[in-house]
């Protein structure tokens, strides 16, 4: 049960880190306009030697930054779920810590696939068309591993919590 929660819990912590990383850097796409290169991130985009707040509130660059927040919360608030489970900290013991660690990972990990999907439509869809030369760059790429390592957060916490489950329905017969 301890190696999945600390499984769980390592998995949480990188993609933790990776969420705040990808969330608050500039890099999740790169283009070339006017023979210059400039990228872009959730918050600001980047002419050669200058860097500028997004003025306009689009909405998918909203819906994307409130999904990559709302990711960042529940994986924290597992996070710290998951330390109380693992070192049997006793207040809330009406209710599992582990499986509700377990919750807050996949929830984390929903949401930030939600900020992948709508980021990933709407920028095919609308810089595919309009530059040739663009790409994804590391701050999206980091997000995708993100919610692979959020998920495997919730599997391994899922797994202790049916390990910790198991012998005690087995008791009660």
């Amino acid at each position: 049960m301890y190696s999945f929660m600390g499984g769980g819990l390592f998995c949480a912590g990188v993609g933790n880190i990776l969420l705040i990383v990808s969330t608050a850097t500039d890099y999740w796409m790169q283009y070339r306009h006017s023979s210059n290169y400039m990228h872009q991130g959730l918050w600001r985009y980047c002419v050669p030697g200058k860097c500028m707040t997004h003025t306009d509130s689009i909405a998918y660059w909203d819906a994307t930054r409130a999904f990559m927040i709302l990711s960042l919360l529940a994986c924290f608030i597992g996070i710290v779920i998951g330390v109380m489970a693992f070192i049997h900290y006793s207040s809330f013991d009406g209710f599992d810590k582990t499986f509700a660690a377990g919750i807050l990972f996949f929830i984390s990990c929903f949401f930030v696939l939600l900020a992948m999907a709508v980021y990933t439509g709407v920028t095919v869809n609308y810089y595919g068309k309009r530059y040739g030369s663009w790409r994804f760059s590391w701050s999206y790429i980091m997000g995708w591993v993100a919610v692979v390592l959020t998920f495997f957060s919730g599997i391994f916490y899922m797994c202790a919590y049916r390990m910790h489950e198991c012998p005690r329905s087995s008791n009660s017969r």
